[in-house]
């Protein structure tokens, strides 16, 4: 955004799922919200989901996926060591983001603890996750 201001704001809502803290529980104590995130997940693979997937949580919440969530050096103010335990590389060096994802509401609602959350998938083909 402040490079172009017109850009649409594509990072209105950052969701991370539980098991990510589950993989870095040896090293860090962190507890739901700590990073961030605004939704906490359990049992989705956020990480794989295709860009535009909509998640619908709760009676009427939707939130559209618009890409990976590109930590920056502040998570180390939380707990150092941090951004680097939530970056990593695939076999052909390419940068793994783990953070969660981010997405844009499309439909407001009131979002509580252990609401479902309903996966919906856009049209094929589609497209893999990138920073935003």
């Amino acid at each position: 955004m402040a490079q172009n201001p017109d850009q649409p704001n594509l990072r209105q809502v950052h969701l991370i799922h539980s098991e990510l803290f589950e993989e870095l529980a040896e090293r860090f104590h962190i507890e739901p919200g700590q990073m961030g995130e605004n939704i906490t997940t359990a049992g989705i693979n956020l990480l794989e989901l295709p860009a535009d997937s909509i998640l619908f949580i709760g009676i009427s919440a939707a939130i559209k996926v618009t890409g990976l969530r590109n930590p920056c050096a502040q998570i180390d103010h939380f707990q150092p060591g941090l951004l680097k335990a939530v970056i990593d590389q695939d076999r052909d060096g390419n940068l793994i983001r783990k953070a969660g994802i981010m997405g844009v509401v499309l439909e407001s609602g009131e979002v509580k603890p252990d609401d479902e959350i309903r996966v919906q998938l856009p049209p094929k083909p589609h497209r893999k996750l990138k920073r935003v």
